[in-house]
């Protein structure tokens, strides 16, 4: 059954991931953390196996991508770091300032930066990543698939990564908390099962190539419809030293 989206509020603090006790979750690589949604509802969030090393689920993902990979919300980086250890070129932005370390210390290339800033290379990646639950950054999944075409070579391919299970179509306004309590800033966050995502696909002009399920996970992959679209003059190639350059861009 549908969930109707809801109303989020539109004055939000900016960078909810750069604060305790997300922060401290990734220093430690241990959980338990969760989302809390204003009713008191709680998502677990993986902690443990985010900060692992990419697993059977996670290499299916990997095995599909082509091209220059840029991974959204890299988190602590065990993607791009899979990827770079086979010689594939991949960057991870992040809005998390910890996340971001964690990713440069595995030898991975990382950017602290939001999908909504400008971003290097912009229109020329191959493959775009939305893993673990990252379909819903922003709270808004049309505005991501058509800021994610920008993004992408024209026909590029979008991985991500939707809610096993009942139709799911949620925006919510959620904060990360802990066993103990502690809370972060709210942030709009969106949940989507697959179904869902082949509709806003469709409607942002993507056309779904694959679905498939691995690990207890979900997954779709989609191309962009767009057959062109400009590249930003300012935008620079995916190489390390544009990336080493920009990293403390905040």
């Amino acid at each position: 059954m549908s969930t109707a989206p809801t109303a989020i509020p539109r004055t939000i603090a900016p960078e909810p991931w750069s604060t305790d006790p997300y922060t401290h979750a990734l220093n430690t690589g241990q959980g338990p953390l969760f989302l809390r949604r204003q009713d008191g509802w709680l998502l677990p969030l993986d902690i443990e196996r985010w900060c692992a090393d990419a697993d059977a689920a996670d290499r299916e993902v990997l095995r599909r991508c082509k091209g220059p990979v840029l991974d959204i919300g890299c988190g602590p980086g065990r993607l791009v770091a899979a990827l770079g250890t086979h010689g594939h070129p991949a960057l991870g932005i992040d809005v998390s300032e910890a996340a971001v370390a964690r990713t440069l210390a595995l030898g991975a290339l990382a950017l602290r930066r939001s999908v909504f800033d400008p971003l290097p290379a912009e229109g020329r990646w191959g493959t775009a990543l939305l893993i673990d639950g990252n379909i819903g950054i922003g709270g808004d999944p049309g505005a991501l698939l058509d800021r994610t075409a920008q993004l992408l070579t024209p026909g590029g391919l979008l991985i991500a990564e939707t809610v096993p299970g009942p139709d799911l179509d949620e925006r919510v306004l959620v904060h990360v908390t802990d066993a103990r309590g502690a809370a972060g800033i709210p942030f709009p966050w969106a949940r989507l099962g697959t179904p869902a995502l082949l509709r806003h696909a469709r409607r942002a002009g993507w056309r779904a190539v694959d679905q498939w399920a691995a690990g207890g996970r979900c997954f779709v992959a989609l191309r962009s419809g767009r057959s062109s679209r400009a590249t930003s003059s300012s935008a620079e190639p995916p190489k390390s030293t544009a990336v080493m350059r920009s990293q403390r861009v905040r």
